[in-house]
């Protein structure tokens, strides 16, 4: 087990240094151009244009200066000094204060779809054919048909007082948990209701797809015949070996909206986490924020997977990690 983690934990070094340089790639050399222009940003000042040139390397050319330009970049990031030049703040400082925000949403929405995916897929397996299967699928068609935005809109419309009418939620905002946790989880109720919803109704339809097929494998037959409940059987055996592939999807989607995956949530409630920096720097074609919460939300899918690695062998005996 020790020796698997030490590769995957240098793989995972490798993947990162991968990424930056696709990141790199994608934001200062394909679009061509001046990047330094770019990253400056439109107000910039030809003194300001220069000084990034300089710092950054890019007056550098050649094979030599293309790696010399992505290694200033890359150690800007880590080292905490990589600033956005819009607005002259600091890049890591502003995903480091939009965190706590993108936690809470992640964390809960995460508890929220997980939970009910495996409850609805569950029922809807062993409900297979009836009516009550047929609803459920017939909902989690819907939940994953609706859009985020547009959810998000309409539950803030009737529900969060947007018509002029008494409010049962806040409009949006957050508020932090060490501040007022009762205001923390009332501000964040719709917000995670918002987000779980797409996810619940494919975590319940992948869930139901697996449980049937993995209700005729050998070692279920084995588990009826030694006389095993239906209910022990379901839990202990069936559910415990399909959950597999929803550990996986659950691992790589919690980590994306950590890196900003839920930045149309955010912006629609107003949260001022990480996918919401991620909006503001858009619109404001600001470059290194964009680069700095690609390279974060890479981190997080990165690790994710490890510990989605890692949860396999506790599912499933029959996987070894060696």
């Amino acid at each position: 087990m020790g020796a698997y983690i030490i590769r995957r934990i240098f793989g995972m070094l490798l993947v990162l240094v991968a990424v930056s340089l696709i990141v790199y790639l994608i934001f200062i050399v394909i679009p061509g151009g001046d990047p330094a222009q770019r990253i400056a940003g439109r107000t910039a000042t030809p003194a300001n244009i220069a000084s990034i040139r300089h710092k950054l390397g890019l007056d550098k050319h050649g094979f030599t200066g293309f790696f010399i330009q992505w290694f200033s970049l890359v150690k800007q990031l880590f080292t905490a000094k990589l600033v956005s030049y819009a607005n002259q703040t600091n890049v890591v400082s502003q995903i480091k204060q939009g965190l706590p925000a993108t936690f809470s949403l992640s964390i809960g929405a995460g508890i929220i779809w997980m939970g009910f995916g495996v409850l609805v897929g569950t029922i809807s397996a062993v409900k297979a054919g009836r009516i009550s299967d047929r609803l459920i699928t017939a909902f989690a068609l819907i939940g994953i048909s609706l859009p985020v935005a547009w959810l998000g809109l309409i539950l803030r419309y009737f529900l969060a007082g947007e018509r002029g009418s008494p409010s049962w939620f806040p409009d949006g905002g957050y508020v932090p948990l060490t501040s007022n946790p009762w205001q923390w989880f009332y501000h964040l109720l719709l917000p995670w209701f918002t987000l779980a919803v797409l996810f619940i109704g494919f975590y319940g339809r992948v869930l139901r797809s697996n449980i049937l097929d993995t209700i005729n494998e050998d070692f279920v037959r084995t588990a009826k015949a030694k006389g095993l409940t239906s209910r022990r059987i379901l839990v202990k055996h069936v559910l415990r070996a399909s959950l597999i592939p929803i550990v996986t999807l659950f691992g790589l989607d919690f980590a994306s909206v950590l890196g900003g995956g839920a930045i149309i949530t955010e912006s629609v409630y107003n949260l001022h986490g990480v996918g919401w920096y991620a909006a503001q720097s858009i619109q404001s074609e600001d470059l290194p924020p964009l680069m700095g919460v690609t390279l974060y939300g890479a981190m997080f899918i990165v690790v994710f997977t490890l510990i989605v690695d890692l949860a396999y062998a506790y599912l499933d005996p029959r996987i070894r990690l060696s």
